[in-house]
């Protein structure tokens, strides 16, 4: 029994044809898979007893696999048995075989018992079982080898009747494994059956989720056509927003909880010890940690991640060693064939179960990553729904925003690496001490250039991240201008200032790609840096341990065993320094949501809903309010008591705390004494409406289930039937975000309507009537407020200025300075003669004056919501979606999307010119030289490892040392050189691409601008230009460095192994094909994330300022469940797209570790013709390949990703351009075709809206050109003038002013023409000096964006002095009506009487009395002229003019 544990080495080892020793056989081998599964089938049934998926019914595969199991046991005690029969035939039987037999016997009985249990508790497909079946076949092979061996040397078979049961025993166990690889039906009453689009993992088998096989289905349809919303999988149970929040939120609360309570027991006693444990304790316990709360929620299941990540990285260390063990294999000539074979082999598994391990890790973070984000975002969307209004003042809503976008986020990032922390000491310590055990102490010099590395490495990034903040400054006043530039393009046209404009971005965009520029030098460093890292540390490792004693010897193992552990190195360490950065800002995250989760909450009970006196809808007891705990009181001492159905006024002056009242009724405010009581259900209509960016229906429904007859009515009395007409929608009008396109009175009525279809018990009604004009209010008050309107019967508060209403109403409140003064009906009050009689005297007046004002306004509200809604686009926010209400507007984008996505190569192309073709080809050779350079440098390595050793010692140390030393900085010099070219060549093409964009849209002409969107545009110069300058360049490093490394690792497999090239070609079509489908699909995963990101954050900056609104209607939970559906619907489109990077992963690796496994195989084939060097080299090359062609695969998809930017500058650098620009001309005298002008005469311009007069100066400045006919000025055609030419001889000042940002000297002459004296007289002209010369900086004054920091009209007057300065022979006055008021007017009228005597003048008019005398009117109806004559001549006849100027009282 001696050789019981221990194999005869003469019998297994070195020999030709290995065997096992019988006592190994039926021991060990046997025992392994029963060893197994007795330790896995505790924790195994613990897992079943709580998973709950319903039970599967009895299948035929279930039948077959139970008759199978029960053979085996029947089998296995056949042999028990014979074992004892042999014992009553006096024939001893070792002991082995009773033991044996019954283990594995009762093991067998165990699974097939397992196998029903599993079915009850609805598992589909075993991983447990399938491991143990996969064991037992494998530990059952040797036995089976051993067996056939045997038999075939001796020529018979022993021990028939053992044989016989075992080959039964061996056939069994594979149909066994066979059928444990088919998967059951779903099981009965399973939740899944209800899910309209399943997603397969929940039903898919154990292999198919190691393989991550499920998802390829999805991968090619993604292939085949665009994906849309619908073809995304549901949400797995455990990944929905509900579920998640509902778990974080419970230890939340309980982490609150037991805070709370241990606070609660620091303040019991008194005496001397209980104020010490008080101190001591509060140091303890300062706030609930949300960290805590975190861990407990995901902790878990992370750990299983975590636990994944410590076998891969135990495994990781395999492959080294093997290699070793190859190298020692290929020395020894005599080792018998099969020994290559197995490393070969074993290195292939090894390499499998680490692809397969690695990525089942990152599977669970990253899940666990995108539920953090859920959870986080669900728990900070519930907080802001009941935090108090003194905490939501303490931050803004972009704050707010802020933690659910950027920190949540933060976590979600960090978790993916958050391993590393314990995984890369783990990993250094590992390959330090296998490097120690190769080479000694000398290791330290490498590890000290690692060390060394580090700080420099971080200094770079440092100095980067201050480059990063100074370009970022640039590119903010580059866009800013561009926005400004873009807004008031047309009167940089009229003025012909664009040159001016052009050269200003420029001038940004200069000093923004200098800082480019210097980042690329860092980034070169860096590079250079990452590249040589371990090069250099090899280096000096093998250089010191080669010179320290020169009886130390470099072969082969030591080199590239040493070589294959430095690259493992290379990944902890670079990793570290970056997740410890992470943590670190994930911890700034982490105290701001934490600060922000254990804000105050608002006293749910702060209202009395259920007891009140009867017969009263509300009632206040000597209640005093204030907007937060610290604030003074903003209402004191409230008594009020409101009978059900009356209609209260409350009226006070600005600021006494009417809208307080309101508030404090609806349990927004503090209650700092005092009770309220509220019965029945409220609505509320805000001082300012809030609208959702809903459909108009949606927001007046707001839930509700829909009525049509009470929807109808509603809107008769809320007059909205005609603002629907204007509508384009209808009622189905997608209403953008806050309303913006509708106007104040139409969201006010909104609002209204909101409150109407509630059918509540309660209405209070803040100040509803004020934003819509007089007849409207009145109109609203009859029909709903009022005594005989739709809420007549219902308790209604109404908070007004208006005091026509007063009259009508029960009760009157009156509120000073936060205290109620007077109450009463209108008649009573009067009587007192108190400050209610005031408020009405001071009042009465205002009314009358601004009943006409308001009339007028009327109309233009028609007009504005017209106007607003052809302009709003919404691509000004996201450029995906091209229109909102139009129903084709989506196959619309998709054919936008399927042109996008074929990047075609002549894209490619393009970027590539922008370049230069033949800084290109310059890069591509370096890439080549860098790569030749390591190639030759390892290729030395191996040369010198086969250096013969003579007395123990190798000849030419210092040499071979001087020239591998010399290969491998030639390699990081060019690494250095490549790189730096390359940024510069991107530099350049972003500097091309820009230039050539900007040309173009200066010299676009205006009808463009008029049917884009700013938005559009403006994206063009910021979002694409960002992606060519920062995204492009270092994507297409990646590439060209992964691509050159795959590609020497393939020529270096191949010279060393030149049969490597037979499977070189099936590989390649496997990656190719992996590759196209994954780029495919995960572009367009990309792309519907990003679409579905966007409303998560504005449905919640709207909830944010609704919040008070969605508490009155008590509609928290919906508004709950529709973020839940939002951030459901975003993680849908992300969860695939973590799938598609694991499928491809694990295929993509799964090329690598063929790679490996040919060139080992390969190494082992052409054993006698290598030597021990070529084939370490090419191994290890081949260990390396695996990240680098999944890297490949990564940096492929981004760089089809962003290439698309180029195109789409290109496309708008490409738009037609107005007519010759620069084309010089003489001057003569003047003429206009249609009546001739004289020198020196003013001509008026008149005619109803919409006849044509703003369009006519527009041709005369050719932004409109003359389809036929010509027009002359001084007797030459416009049309053959150049354009900059014609402007700049021409002067306008048009109807609204523009200004610009910069200098007030900017602002009125760009060119810098004219001297400092010149532009002071303009300015004593326009009446401006006196304003100039008050300020500090005089012409230096600074103007904000748009002139916002001066008035209408000082700006009007500013384009008057620019006219002053220009003083060209041709002025045209547009003339401004509503911006000035007329004081203004008569200035502008008499400076240009005085100043433009001898220039002829074009004026638009609005006012006849401007031009009344006038040499010339010209009336222009439709476009056509009426009439042109004096005025007197035209007021004779009677025509048009006549009408208008009766109108206008002159005449």
């Amino acid at each position: 029994m001696s050789l019981f544990f221990f194999q005869d080495a003469n019998l297994s080892i070195h020999t030709d044809s290995p065997n096992l020793t019988p006592c190994f056989q039926n021991t060990i081998l046997a025992w392994i898979p029963s060893i197994y599964l007795w330790t896995a089938l505790p924790f195994y049934l613990l897992y079943l007893k709580r998973s709950k998926r319903g039970y599967i019914v009895l299948s035929v595969l279930s039948r077959f696999k139970t008759l199978f199991g029960v053979l085996l046991w029947c089998v296995s005690w056949a042999d028990l048995f014979y074992s004892f029969h042999e014992l009553l035939q006096s024939r001893t039987p070792p002991p082995v075989y009773f033991v044996t037999p019954l283990v594995v016997g009762i093991t067998v009985l165990l699974a097939t018992l397992l196998i029903q249990y599993e079915r009850l508790r609805g598992v589909q497909s075993s991983g447990v079982l399938i491991i143990f079946w996969f064991l037992s076949v494998f530990c059952a092979m040797g036995p089976f080898w051993s067996k056939i061996m045997t038999t075939t040397a001796q020529g018979e078979i022993f021990f028939l009747f053992r044989s016989a049961t075992f080959y039964i025993y061996f056939v069994l166990l594979i149909i066994e494994l066979i059928l444990s690889c088919f998967k059951e039906k779903p099981p009965f009453f399973s939740p899944a059956g209800t899910d309209p689009n399943p997603s397969p993992e929940l039903t898919s088998g154990f292999l198919s989720r190691l393989t991550f096989w499920w998802f390829t289905s999805f991968a090619i349809l993604g292939y085949k056509k665009p994906l849309e919303d619908k073809d995304l999988w549901s949400l797995n149970e455990d990944d929905i927003s509900k579920n998640i929040v509902q778990k974080l939120s419970r230890e939340w609360d309980k982490e609150k909880a037991e805070k709370k309570s241990n606070h609660a027991l620091n303040h019991v006693g008194d005496g001397p010890e209980e104020a010490e444990v008080l101190i001591r304790d509060k140091r303890h316990n300062r706030k609930p940690s949300f960290l805590k709360a975190l861990m407990r929620t995901f902790g878990p299941y992370f750990l299983i991640g975590s636990f994944f990540k410590l076998i891969q990285d135990l495994l990781s260390f395999v492959n080294p060693q093997l290699l070793s063990v190859l190298i020692s294999f290929i020395k020894n000539k005599d080792a018998p064939a099969w020994w290559g074979f197995l490393i070969a082999a074993l290195m292939f598994v090894c390499a499998v179960l680490q692809t397969l391990i690695l990525h089942q890790h990152f599977q669970y973070c990253f899940v666990t990553g995108m539920r953090l984000r859920t959870g986080i975002t669900g728990v900070i969307y519930r907080k802001s729904l009941v935090i108090t209004n003194s905490a939501k003042r303490s931050s803004t809503v972009g704050e707010i925003v802020n933690l659910m976008s950027v920190d949540a986020q933060r976590f979600m990032d960090l978790v993916a690496f958050l391993n590393m922390l314990w995984s890369a000491p783990l990993q250094t310590c590992l390959a330090l001490y296998f490097l120690w055990r190769a080479l000694g102490p000398s290791v330290l010099a490498g590890v000290a250039v690692m060390v060394l590395l580090i700080p420099f490495n971080s200094a770079v990034a440092i100095k980067t991240r201050a480059y990063q903040v100074e370009q970022m400054r640039y590119k903010d006043s580059r866009i800013k201008l561009m926005n400004e530039i873009l807004g008031g393009i047309k009167v940089l046209k009229l003025y012909a200032w664009e040159p001016s404009f052009s050269e200003k971005v420029l001038e940004i965009r200069k000093n923004e790609l200098r800082v480019l520029k210097k980042s690329a030098y860092l980034n070169s460093l860096s590079n250079f840096a990452w590249i040589s890292s371990p090069f250099l540390v090899a280096l000096t490792t093998f250089a010191v341990y080669v010179l320290v004693d020169e009886k130390n010897t470099l072969d082969a193992e030591k080199a590239f065993v040493s070589l294959s552990l430095f690259n493992i190195l290379k990944f902890p360490l670079t990793m570290l320094p970056q997740v410890i950065s992470n943590i670190a800002q994930t911890s700034v995250s982490l105290k701001r949501i934490q600060q922000f989760l254990s804000h105050d909450e608002l006293d749910p009970n702060c209202v009395e809903r259920k007891v009140i006196a009867p017969g009263y809808a509300i009632s206040v007891k000597n209640a005093t309010f204030s907007w937060g705990k610290e604030l003074k009181p903003s209402l004191k001492d409230i008594n009020l008591l409101v009978p059900s159905g009356a209609l209260v006024a409350v009226v006070g002056h600005v600021g006494c705390g009417k809208s307080s009242l309101v508030s404090a009724l609806l349990g927004e405010m503090e209650k700092l004494e005092g009770e309220v009581a509220v019965k029945g259900s409220v609505a509320y209509v805000p001082q300012q409406a809030w609208i959702q960016n809903a459909t108009l229906k949606d927001n007046i429904l707001f839930g509700q289930a829909p009525n049509e007859q009470k929807y109808q009515n509603t809107l008769e009395a809320c007059a909205l039937k005609t603002d629907l007409e204007v509508l384009p929608g209808g009622d189905h009008t997608e209403i953008g975000e806050k309303g913006i396109n509708l106007s104040g009175g139409q969201r006010q009525r909104v609002s209204l309507a909101r409150a109407v279809f509630s059918s509540s018990d309660i209405y209070l009604l803040d100040d509803p009537l004020s934003a819509v004009d007089s007849h409207v209010a009145k109109h609203i008050f009859d029909q709903v407020i009022g005594p005989d309107g739709v809420l007549k019967g219902k308790t209604r508060i109404l908070v007004t200025h208006g005091i026509g209403f007063l009259p009508q109403v029960d009760h009157i409140v009156v509120l000073t300075d936060g205290k109620i003064s007077e109450m009463g009906s209108y008649q009573e009050l009067l009587k007192q003669n108190k400050a209610f009689a005031e408020f009405l005297r001071n009042y009465a007046l205002d009314e009358n004056i601004e009943e006409d004002e308001l009339t007028m306004m009327e109309e233009e509200e028609v007009l504005l919501a017209e106007d607003t809604l052809t302009l709003l686009d919404p691509s000004a926010k996201d450029f995906y979606f091209l229109s909102v209400w139009t129903p084709d507007a989506v196959s619309c984008t998709d054919q936008l999307w399927c042109v996008i996505l074929q990047v075609k190569l002549t894209v490619f192309w393009q970027y590539m010119k922008a370049v230069s073709p033949v800084l290109s080809l310059i890069i591509c050779f370096l890439y080549c030289c860098q790569n030749a350079a390591a190639i030759g440098a390892n290729v030395w390595l191996s040369d010198w490892t086969n250096e013969p050793v003579i007395n123990g010692t190798q000849h030419n140390t210092s040499m071979r040392i001087g020239v591998y030393a010399a290969l491998g900085l030639l390699q990081g010099f060019i690494v250095f050189v490549s790189s730096f070219t390359l940024a510069m060549g991107g530099i350049n093409a972003a500097r091309k691409l820009h230039m050539a964009l900007l040309e173009n849209k200066f010299h676009t002409p205006q009808s463009f601008y008029d049917t884009t969107p700013t938005g559009r545009i403006i994206n063009r110069f910021s979002k694409d230009i960002f992606v060519i300058d920062e995204v492009i360049p270092p994507t297409i490093l990646m590439f060209l460095g992964t691509f050159f490394n795959s590609l020497s690792t393939i020529i270096v497999i191949i010279a060393s192994t030149p049969l490597f090239t037979v499977v070189i070609i099936p590989l390649a079509v496997l990656y190719f094909f992996v590759q196209r489908f994954y780029v495919a699909t995960s572009r367009q995963l990309k792309r519907l994330e990003s679409v579905s990101r966007s409303p998560i954050y504005s449905h919640f900056s709207e909830t944010i300022s609704g919040t008070s609104i969605i508490r009155a209607y008590q509609r928290e939970e919906s508004f709950i469940a529709i973020s839940d559906q939002k951030v459901d619907e975003n993680q849908k489109s992300y969860y695939p797209s973590i799938m598609s990077n694991r499928w491809l992963g694990i295929r993509v690796e799964f090329v690598g570790n063929c790679i490996v496994l040919f060139a080992a195989l390969f190494a082992v084939i052409g054993k006698s013709s290598l030597n021990a060097g070529l084939v370490g080299l090419s191994v290890s090359y081949a260990l390396q390949v695996t990240l680098a062609l999944n890297w490949m695969v990564r940096t492929t998809s981004d760089l089809e990703t962003n290439i698309v930017a180029v195109e789409r500058i290109k496309e708008y650098s490409e738009t037609e351009t107005e007519v010759s620009y620069w084309n010089p001309v003489h001057t003569g005298d003047q003429e206009l075709r249609n009546g001739r002008s004289e020198e020196s005469c003013g001509i008026g311009i008149v005619g109803r809206t919409g006849a044509g007069k703003s369009s006519m100066t527009l041709c005369l400045f050719r932004i409109l050109e003359a389809v036929k006919g010509e027009i002359r000025i001084d007797g030459v055609r416009i049309s053959e003038i150049g354009l900059h030419d014609l402007r700049s001889r021409l002067t306008i000042i048009p109807q609204d002013p523009v200004l610009f940002s910069g200098t007030l000297r900017m602002n009125l002459d760009p060119f810098n023409k004219y001297s400092d004296e010149e532009v002071w007289k303009a300015l004593e002209l326009s009446h401006l000096k006196r304003f100039v010369s008050s300020q500090p900086s005089m012409l230096e004054f600074e103007c904000s964006e748009g002139g916002e920091n001066l008035s209408v009209g000082q700006r009007q007057l500013v384009c008057l002095a620019r006219a002053l300065l220009r003083k060209t022979r041709v002025l045209i006055l547009d003339e401004a009506t509503a911006a000035i008021d007329l004081e203004t007017d008569d200035l502008i009228q008499m400076t240009i009487r005085t100043q433009f005597e001898d220039c002829t003048v074009l004026t638009i008019a609005h006012r006849l009395n401007t031009i009344m005398d006038y040499t010339r009117i010209l009336v222009l109806d439709n476009g056509t002229i009426a009439e042109f004559d004096t005025p007197t001549n035209l007021i004779a006849s009677k025509g048009i003019f006549y009408g208008m100027a009766k109108d206008a009282g002159l005449a």
